[in-house]
């Protein structure tokens, strides 16, 4: 028998569980089978987005959990010149519970942006250039994730959701675009 993961609607910008800051869960809750399952659910929403990350706010639960992986296959259609300035490279599946950042560097990059909670739109937002991350696993267990480039940024998306911020809070609004106007014109 083959289990096959229900996948969950994506909560969409301006409902207000994308702007709460969402709480924490402990070992126990972590370790049940409800949250299990659940991650499972947000790993097969990601992919099927398809994105490199996904908030438990964006599918309605105001919960410290996030689910990341950036597939070399997303990575394909960015030449090697697109993917050496953005330090992009696979990241595999896994799971932060309760991330705080604990440090980030003075160092910022600017680069454009979206949300599956805010399909089609993306603008230029500044993000540390490296950070450390104090968090769970999905096993409840601790973890120091120190991430630079792309990893950092999706980090720092993914942590946004759970504090009830957007990328629209830190987006250069003159740089404001529709995914057609940004392959037209920027990429």
């Amino acid at each position: 028998m083959t289990y096959t993961a229900l996948k969950l609607k994506i909560t969409q910008v301006g409902d207000p569980v994308l702007r709460r800051q969402a709480r924490t869960l402990n070992r126990e809750e972590i370790r049940n089978d409800a949250t299990q399952a659940l991650i499972e659910q947000m790993r097969e929403t990601m992919l099927d987005a398809p994105g490199v990350g996904l908030a438990a706010p964006q599918i309605g639960l105001a919960l410290q959990l996030a689910v990341i992986e950036d597939r070399e296959e997303y990575l394909k259609d960015l030449s090697h010149e697109e993917l050496a300035e953005r330090a992009r490279l696979p990241i595999p599946f896994h799971v932060i519970i309760n991330p705080q950042i604990i440090s980030s560097s003075p160092e910022t990059e600017i680069f454009y942006e979206g949300c599956l909670s805010l399909p089609g739109f993306s603008s230029k937002v500044e993000r540390n250039r490296s950070i450390q991350v104090s968090c769970l696993d999905h096993q409840g267990e601790t973890r120091l994730i120190e991430a630079s480039g792309w990893y950092a940024r999706i980090l720092q998306h993914e942590i946004d959701h759970l504090c009830g911020n957007l990328y629209i809070d830190r987006m250069d609004t003159r740089f404001f675009t529709t995914q057609a106007n940004y392959v037209r014109h920027y990429k």
